[in-house]
């Protein structure tokens, strides 16, 4: 049985046709996981319905609004398939990719990952911003996920691992590439919503991004480090040619050098704290242990 794991949230006017048009395109036994990820439109009410029509599709409802990367890992949670596939709701993840990421599974693949050929009106900025991110993870990180997308195929025994996994502010594409396994990468176009608009902002990108960073390498760490040494050396370099040319008689008082470096240090002071505030947060969120999500209802499942 295949089993696909939808996050959703407000899509109560384009959500039945397109969950009927994704199983339109599984050729195999399935069932449907919708997670409800705090809506505050009739969504759930529209998952309630299509689950009394087909009893393969269940519904996951949140207590409030996790997060897409909460409601993946629910998802997960919720399965009994062979092989789960995640995707996203509005179809831009195109659906007659199942067929072929199947049989890439069935060949032997344990993760089998649609990437993008192309996307129309995606624009300058968010190309530039995405190629910049995918760059800086690969060299903090090692891990090489240009392109990389949430449209996944993964085999029960790689699902099992990562629902094994305790942390509380989790990067799902990155988890996926940690696991390892044999993977598979499938090019497809990918298209535009046709009803509704993203859910997602900029703001929610940046600490996704940021999230993604900080959880998979401690390298800006070390980045606080080495430039504090480079300013050791300059500061010292600095200090010698102030005493020679103290005695040499040539000093010259220069209140705009000291107002730069002032202001130079205590920018990169003030940088170099921020990184380690962002990890000492992340310590502290961890710390508490508190769930990654709440599930408040589940509909349609034995």
């Amino acid at each position: 049985m295949i089993s696909v794991v939808i996050p959703v949230m407000n899509e109560e006017s384009g959500i039945e046709n397109n969950i009927n048009t994704i199983i339109k395109n599984i050729p195999e036994d399935y069932e449907i996981v919708l997670v409800d990820d705090g809506s505050k439109d009739t969504t759930w009410e529209k998952i309630k319905e299509m689950s009394n029509k087909n009893k393969k599709i269940v519904g996951v409802r949140f207590s409030r609004n996790f997060g897409k990367e909460a409601a993946l890992m629910a998802g997960l949670a919720h399965t009994r398939g062979d092989a789960v596939i995640t995707m996203d709701s509005d179809l831009q993840h195109p659906p007659e990719a199942i067929p072929e990421m199947i049989e890439k599974w069935k060949e032997g693949y344990k993760v089998v990952e649609v990437r993008k050929n192309k996307r129309v009106k995606e624009s300058i900025f968010y190309r530039m911003s995405a190629g910049l991110f995918y760059n800086i993870l690969r060299k903090l990180s090692g891990l090489d996920m240009k392109n990389s997308t949430d449209y996944k195929l993964m085999d029960r025994a790689v699902v099992d691992k990562i629902c094994e996994f305790k942390e509380g502010q989790l990067f799902f594409r990155g988890v996926v590439e940690w696991v390892g396994f044999e993977k598979c990468i499938l090019n497809f176009d990918f298209k535009e919503r046709e009803i509704g608009k993203s859910k997602f902002k900029f703001s929610s990108l940046f600490r996704l991004a940021l999230n993604a960073i900080t959880s998979f390498s401690s390298s800006l760490l070390y980045l606080t480090a080495f430039i504090g040494v480079i300013f050791f050396i300059a500061a010292i370099i600095l200090g010698i040619q102030t005493i020679v040319n103290k005695c040499m008689g040539i000093a010259l008082e220069g209140f705009t050098t000291i107002i730069l470096l002032q202001l130079i240090i205590g920018s990169l002071v003030m940088f170099c704290l921020a990184i380690i505030g962002i990890y000492v947060g992340k310590i502290y969120e961890e710390t508490k242990k508190r769930p990654q999500y709440i599930v408040s209802e589940v509909y349609g499942k034995d």
